[in-house]
């Protein structure tokens, strides 16, 4: 599996660009202590597996807690990694199940974000156009973080590190 992470802080106004490395975090916390390693105002981390999903955890400097948002809820059932990283901060998929499991209308055949929608509001990006942009045909995770990165102000300097 491919595995991208990258994490944008902004401090004093100016955004910097920082990549992660998720493979080696047991949990969201050691995610999170690496990610407070790049500053104390607001730090945005983007994951994203095999082009399957996008993860977004947020940390800000009056936040203990971390926000976090899954663009598809299944992978917490089907990706080891977002298992380990997201399962305790998100709803559980324990009972989702149907008997039936030929039913196209099983909740663990829909894909459907989960999480703090909300989390970029304050960076350019509502609820509502989160929803939008990742329900959009054809984006990809990578599309997705460089739109998200670009409405917070810091979409120059993220294509800069990407090259």
């Amino acid at each position: 599996m491919t595995t991208k992470a990258i994490a944008i802080a902004q401090d004093h106004g100016r955004w910097s660009v920082h990549d992660l490395d998720p493979a080696g975090a047991e949990d969201l916390d050691a995610l999170t202590d690496t990610m407070r390693d790049f500053g104390d105002d607001t730090i945005v981390a983007f994951l994203e597996e095999d082009d399957e999903y996008l993860a977004i955890v947020r940390l800000g400097a009056d936040e203990p807690d971390p926000k976090v948002f899954l663009s598809d809820r299944r992978v917490l059932i089907t990706s080891e990694l977002a298992e380990r990283l997201f399962a305790d901060a998100l709803p559980s998929m324990a009972g989702l199940t149907t008997d039936d499991e030929d039913d196209d209308t099983s909740a663990l055949t829909q894909a459907a974000p989960v999480g703090d929608l909300d989390l970029l509001a304050d960076l350019g990006t509502s609820e509502e156009a989160l929803l939008e942009l990742i329900g959009e045909e054809g984006m990809l995770p990578a599309d997705l973080i460089s739109a998200l990165s670009e409405r917070a102000g810091a979409g120059e300097i993220l294509d800069d590190a990407r090259g």
